[in-house]
């Protein structure tokens, strides 16, 4: 098969032996993946695969077909950038009729960060008040349409894209008054604003650090609050865990795919061969959704 291969921070084309399912594991024929931003760091050497995975093929999420024919869609620990990939079984979702590949493909990782960081550790709930920040990138998108899906209230921040954000469901694009959930997807001094807008019992949750991954903390102010500040990664977590965030994904978030009510918009696609472009227009920043490969 052909694969996406890390070389010297760059990517090339390169062929490596098709992979063979373990006990448990399903091969997929890959017809899109999703580029996510452990790819990208992944590609700079900042953030290495768990053990196991090959160090150098990248790819957290793909959309496919099995050996059978059925369309699936899969959340990887890495490896999905290339035209084969086994997954186990727990890790793999149905494709709902009417969504394409690039949608399928796009969809997995960043649905699944953003539905566990929000109801599962963050417990959010119908009439709070969410802010994300950086709300613009896959797992943003991904955050706003799930919490306009619960009954909240959703302010989501960007650089750029205010209007499409507007017509997923954000009742505003700046901070205004207080929050009881917000999901932090830029860091760095985000942290001490977040603190000045955090709600009586609010929870702020940490799952990116693309602004810097320090920040001074005003204790005072987390403890007037009784605030809750909490991060996590999904890619390093035990296959158990993993399953159960794609169970909790399948019965609260696939029939909303399914209906049309929750979407990936995709920025734009590129063959496996223009790996390196498409990291690099990644990297640049400006995209609203997914940029995704596809085959």
């Amino acid at each position: 098969m052909r694969a996406a291969v890390i070389v010297d921070g760059r990517l090339e084309i390169e062929e490596r032996p098709d992979p063979v399912p373990r006990d448990g594991e399903i091969l997929i024929r890959v017809r899109a993946s999703g580029v996510n931003g452990a790819d990208v760091l992944q590609r700079l050497g900042h953030y290495p695969p768990p053990p196991g995975v090959p160090p150098d093929v990248p790819g957290l999420e793909c959309a496919g077909e099995t050996e059978s024919g059925e369309r699936v869609m899969a959340l990887l620990p890495g490896g999905a950038h290339a035209e084969l990939v086994a997954v186990h079984e727990s890790h793999v979702l149905p494709v709902p009729d009417d969504v394409d590949w690039p949608q399928a493909g796009g969809f997995v990782e960043v649905f699944a960060t953003a539905h566990d960081a929000l109801f599962a550790q963050a417990g959010l709930s119908a009439g709070e008040r969410l802010l994300v920040n950086g709300a613009a990138g896959g797992v943003g998108v991904a955050a706003v349409q799930l919490g306009v899906e619960a009954g909240a209230v959703v302010t989501g921040t960007a650089r750029h894209h205010h209007e499409e954000l507007l017509e997923l469901g954000a009742t505003d694009t700046e901070p205004s008054g207080s929050y009881d959930v917000i999901l932090e997807l830029v860091g760095g001094d985000n942290l001490r604003t977040n603190l000045e807008l955090l709600n009586l019992k609010g929870r702020i949750a940490v799952i990116g650090l693309g602004a810097g991954a320090t920040a001074q903390v005003h204790f005072g102010r987390l403890m007037a609050t009784r605030g809750r500040i909490h991060g996590s990664t999904l890619r390093p977590r035990p296959r158990d865990e993993k399953a159960d965030v794609i169970r909790r994904l399948r019965e609260d978030v696939l029939p909303l795919l399914a209906a049309g009510r929750v979407v990936v918009p995709v920025h734009a696609t590129y063959p496996l061969d223009r790996a390196q472009e498409a990291y690099d227009a990644f990297a640049a920043g400006g995209k609203f959704g997914k940029i995704v490969f596809v085959s």
